[in-house]
């Protein structure tokens, strides 16, 4: 196969999968029960929390593995500053609400705008990724360096569907039309190919910020998982039932970042 056609399909790859996760929204024409929503949405932050573990936060302490006694210190910092930044998108936006209806809309925007912003975040390190294995490629020209990097992209493609998910489905749970919640899921993947391809001409000087990325996206993911999503997901019926939600997302997630590499 040609190699351009080879990288095409691996960078068009990531965001399809996100966008085909998201789709899933279509298939629900009801509104959720409060007891459906609390398992999604527990789903969702498991999820969350699965992939800023296994795809950002070790990958990022690997890579800053050794060089020195204090080269793990890119990854609480860049922690932090997606956790900060993250809280000053949410006072941001919240002030930009400010006079959009009423206080459930307004809640229903801000945590549209979160959500949206944390995962389109954690997806520009994973763009990123891809783009330096196809770099690489290209500058070795061999048949099995694409296919690493290809085999890259497809295990990243199915990562990438469930979080389509993550983030449309608790959009929907808030209130948003099912387009709206599928436009934000697609959306948040959209950066993937564009990511990858700043990757593939970038990569000798990009890789060594990779570790402050990878964490920083992860600090995004975090604060939302932890300040949005696990409160939303206890009911008092059922308080455990958003708990057992994240357990099983986590763990879904976990298999697929760990057997995909």
């Amino acid at each position: 196969m040609n190699q351009s056609l080879i990288t095409a399909i691996g960078f068009s790859v990531i965001f399809i999968a996100t966008s085909l996760g998201a789709s899933l929204v279509f298939a629900f024409k009801r509104a959720f029960s409060e007891r459906f929503n609390s398992v999604l949405i527990g789903a969702a932050a498991g999820i969350m929390l699965s992939a800023a573990i296994w795809s950002l936060i070790i990958p990022s302490l690997e890579l800053t593995k050794g060089k020195s006694a204090l080269s793990f210190l890119p990854v609480p910092f860049g922690l932090i500053a997606g956790s900060v930044f993250l809280h000053f998108t949410d006072k941001a936006v919240s002030v930009l609400s400010e006079g959009s209806g009423n206080t459930a809309d307004r809640n229903a925007f801000i945590k549209s705008a979160k959500m949206f912003i944390a995962m389109t975040v954690h997806n520009i390190p994973e763009g990123l990724a891809v783009g330096f294995a196809f770099g690489s490629a290209s500058m070795t020209g061999t048949a099995e360096s694409y296919a690493t990097a290809l085999g890259l992209a497809i295990g990243i493609a199915i990562q990438n569907f469930p979080e389509g998910m993550a983030v449309a489905f608790p959009l929907k749970s808030a209130g948003k039309s099912n387009f709206a919640s599928f436009s934000f899921g697609a959306l948040s993947g959209a950066v993937e190919p564009v990511a990858a391809v700043v990757g593939y001409y970038l990569s000798f000087v990009l890789t060594a910020c990779q570790p402050w990325f990878l964490s920083f996206a992860a600090g995004a993911m975090l604060f939302v998982v932890f300040d949005d999503l696990v409160p939303e997901s206890k009911i008092k019926s059922l308080p455990h039932l958003g708990t057992w939600g994240a357990i099983i997302g986590f763990s879904v997630m976990m298999i697929l970042d760990v057997a995909l590499g």
